[in-house]
Formats: C-alpha cells, sequence, structure tokens
C-alpha cells in the first residue's frame, strides 16, 4: 500500500519522537507554513483557506514505470473489489473457532476434547508435525492432521539482513500463488508484516504488488498460517538482532500490520476472521493485544466504517499519501471513489467509535507529494475534525535515481515535518527496516 521504495514497519516503530504534542481543542493554531520560503527566498504564494503554494517547485505526476496499468473503457485505473471466482484452500483448524473445531471433530467421530489438543501444538507449540503430537494416539494420528492441518504455506525463499534482524519470507501456497511477509525485531517487540491478498485490484501506480492485479483473497487460515510459520522460526533461533543491553526480547510476534501484499478491507470478513483468532485467547487463537494490530487501508470507506463497529481496538491506518483529490486521483485510483475527504471522515469516526487514535501514512515522494503547502492542506484538515485523534507517519522511499518513485530532499523532508509539527499535529518520520531485501511495503511483489 505504501510506495516501492519506503519501509514495512508501522506508527509503532519509529526512528525518533514526534516534538509534537496534541493541543487542546481550544488553543490556536500554528499559521500553516511559518517559515518557509521558495527555493529563491520568495515567500510561497498565498491560496485560499489559508494554505499556500511554494514558487519554483516542480510537480511530478504519476505514472506507471515499466509496466501498464489497467484502464476501464473510460481510460480509468481499473479498480478490483471482489476476489475472481477460483478455488480456495481446503478448510483448516485455523478457520474455525473452538467450538467450530469441537464439532469437526465429532463429525470425524473423534471426542471434542482433541481439538484443544490439536489447538496447542498448532498455536502455542507451532506445530503441524504428528510426529510431535504425542498426546494423540498413535492409530490415526497423521489421518488426522492431515485432516485439520491441510498444508498452506511452503516457504520458498527467505532473506535476512545482514545483522539478522530482518526476514522476507517467500510462501507457496495451495494453487501455486505466491505471497511474502516480513518479520523484524525491534527492543522488546517482534513485528510481522502480513499479506492478505495474492496480488491487490487497488492499481495504484507505485505498487509493484497491484501491477498483476488481483488473483484472489487469502483465507483467514493462510493469513495466520503466516504468523504460526514466523513463530516456528523466532522459536528455533532464525531471527537476529538480539539485545545486548540486558533488556527484554519477545520470544514471539507481539505486533501484526497489514501492510502487506493486498487491500486488507478488500478482503474483509477473511481478515476480521483472522484478527479475532489472533486476539482469541490460547489455545483458541494466538492471544495476541488487538491494539498491536494495525489494519491499513487506501481508503475503503464502507469497510472502515464496518470495522469501527467491529467492538476490537484494533489500530487504523489510513494510508493516504495526498491530502488534494487532484494528486490522489491518480496516485490512489480509488480516491475516484471516495474522495480524500471522506477518507478522513471514516477515519475521524474510527476515533470516535472506539477512542484509538489513528494513523495517517504519508510516503514522501519527491516533487510529487511533498511540498510544504500540502503539508499544510493535510495540517489544516485534520485538525478541523479536532485534535488528539490522530498521527501523521511521513515514509522515506529510497533513493532511485532516475525513477520519478524517488526519495525526498533531506531539507524538504524537514520542512514538512516541520510544517505539520507547528500545525500541532503529532508528526513521526518514520523508521526504515528490510530496504536491502526489498522488504518495504508496496516493493512485495512475490517473485521467485
Amino acid at each position: 500500500m505504501t510506495p516501492k521504495n519506503s519501509s514495512p514497519e508501522p506508527e509503532h516503530h519509529r526512528s525518533g519522537t514526534s516534538k509534537a504534542h496534541a493541543r487542546r481543542p481550544d488553543a490556536p493554531s500554528a499559521g500553516p507554513l511559518r517559515g518557509v520560503r521558495g527555493a529563491d527566498g520568495t515567500r510561497p504564494a498565498q491560496l485560499s483557506g489559508g494554505v499556500v503554494r511554494e514558487n519554483n517547485r516542480n510537480q511530478v505526476r504519476p505514472a506507471t514505470e515499466g509496466w501498464d496499468q489497467q484502464t476501464t473503457p473510460e481510460g480509468r485505473p481499473l479498480l478490483q473489489f471482489k476476489s475472481p471466482r477460483v478455488s480456495q484452500p481446503p478448510a483448516h483448524l485455523a478457520d474455525l473457532t473452538l467450538e467450530e473445531r469441537q464439532a469437526k471433530l465429532k463429525e470425524l467421530g473423534l471426542p471434542a476434547f482433541r481439538a484443544k489438543q490439536l489447538s496447542v501444538h498448532y498455536f502455542q507449540h507451532y506445530t503441524t508435525d504428528p510426529e510431535l503430537m504425542t498426546d494423540l494416539p498413535a492409530t490415526g494420528r497423521e489421518e488426522l492432521v492431515s485432516a485439520m492441518f491441510p498444508k498452506l504455506l511452503t516457504e520458498v525463499k527467505r532473506l535476512v539482513t545482514d545483522n539478522g534482524d530482518t526476514i522476507k519470507f517467500l510462501w507457496r501456497l495451495f494453487d501455486g500463488s505466491l505471497v511474502e511477509s516480513v518479520l523484524m525485531r525491534y527492543p522488546g517487540r517482534i513485528t510481522l508484516c502480513v499479506s492478505s491478498q495474492c496480488g491487490c485490484g487497488m492499481n495504484c501506480p507505485f505498487c509493484a504488488t497491484g501491477q498483476a492485479g488481483l488473483t484472489r483473497n487469502m483465507s483467514a487460515a493462510e493469513i495466520l498460517d503466516q504468523i504460526v510459520q514466523a513463530n516456528r522460526v523466532i522459536a528455533e533461533g532464525g531471527l537476529g538482532g538480539l539485545r545486548r543491553d540486558g533488556g527484554h526480547d519477545a520470544e514471539r510476534v507481539t505486533n501484526i500490520v497489514f501492510m502487506g501484499m493486498g487491500e486488507p478491507l478488500a478482503n474483509y470478513k477473511r481478515v476480521m476472521n483472522a484478527v479475532h483468532r489472533m486476539v482469541a485467547p490460547a489455545p483458541e487463537g494466538l492471544g495476541m493485544s488487538a491494539r498491536n494490530i494495525t489494519v491499513s487501508t487506501v481508503g475503503l470507506v464502507p469497510a472502515i466504517n464496518k470495522l469501527a463497529e467491529e467492538n476490537i481496538p484494533v489500530t487504523f491506518a489510513l494510508s493516504l499519501h495526498a491530502p488534494d483529490d487532484e494528486l490522489r486521483d491518480d496516485l490512489i485510483p480509488v480516491n475516484s471513489r471516495w474522495k480524500v475527504d471522506e477518507a478522513i471522515d471514516a477515519a475521524y469516526g474510527y476515533y470516535k467509535k472506539t477512542g484509538r487514535r489513528v494513523s495517517i501514512e504519508y510516503a514522501l515522494i519527491k516533487d510529487m507529494n511533498d511540498h510544504a503547502w500540502r503539508a499544510a492542506l493535510l495540517a489544516k484538515k485534520l485538525n478541523s475534525r479536532g485534535r488528539g485523534w490522530v498521527h501523521v507517519n511521513p515514509i522515506p522511499l529510497n533513493p532511485t535515481p532516475g525513477s520519478i518513485w524517488t526519495s525526498s530532499d533531506p531539507d524538504v523532508t524537514r520542512t514538512f515535518i516541520q510544517t505539520l509539527e507547528d500545525a500541532g499535529v503529532p508528526t513521526t518520520l518514520r523508521d526504515t527496516r528490510g530496504k536491502e531485501i526489498d522488504g518495504a511495503c508496496g516493493q512485495l511483489a512475490a517473485a521467485e
């Protein structure tokens, strides 16, 4: 969901802490572009609503590089909200609630208590190996395991950063589809960036994932198996980056971000089934904290509103990347369906319903969306809905010479952040991870 040269980490993991703090609702707003000047030293031109546009700044327009977007007969980028009708993976224990697992075992002529034993092995021991399930009768054990744990993900490739604290996995699914996930260790926590679809139907021009369109939705169990397999790797000592200061090291995945392949809210039912299983106490699920699960979207407004009614306090992230419809219509094609203000309204509604602060993801792209006037416009739109409800995460891209999808200049990045902070919007530049292994969100293209 974020540009192909960016980092996979969410707002939980930063390179620094914002100096800005949410002001009281009655506090006066700072000037939109205090002290900002153009390249020639002149002040930017004044626009309506107190927002100003810089003089002498280029405006690069979004365009694909090396591939062609699928388009409608009217010439607009094609959007795929529904998965094609293709075969789905066989039912897996992780697709079912504990009660449903018990019912299935009774259908197989087995006692219901076996459901708990199988669940312990999968969600707590991270195994589907019948040889390790010695609490099950030897007779029929392999057949039972085969019925409850059909093979979902097969590891094809594993790329590890030089210091060992980040791993990108390439998985092959039952039908040959390929997806990727990225595992990252931080002091005291471990984050996994998971995929939710094979491909993506949002057709964003900057995203490697969406170039081939949407193949199919992933099942809840396929989403969850990314976590279970990552936990197995951690338990086996496969993830480096352990602390040397005597501090606590996490022993399993503690944080989930739905920022891998796919648009999570376009696969709403299966994603939410997976989330329910993530937060369910062991052994029904993984026993994770909902607050450590981040669900991201490019702006599917009806699904955002539905998410607010789920009564699960996940962290919500809106991948905005532009505050004006003129640019976002081309940068994020779904903006042709739900405009910037509609998406921000839905994000604010999520905050009002849940009390959970919302994250705005904003990849800084040189001369495309990094203008200070856009930072001022973004601050104006966020502050008009209230204070203290939102946090902005500018995302640095990798420098990519010759590409329009390249990093902002450092001074431009500082000005963009300072503009938001001066307006009272909490802002933190996101930490970067996985660049050397193409592990950034939007870089995930699942190629062997």
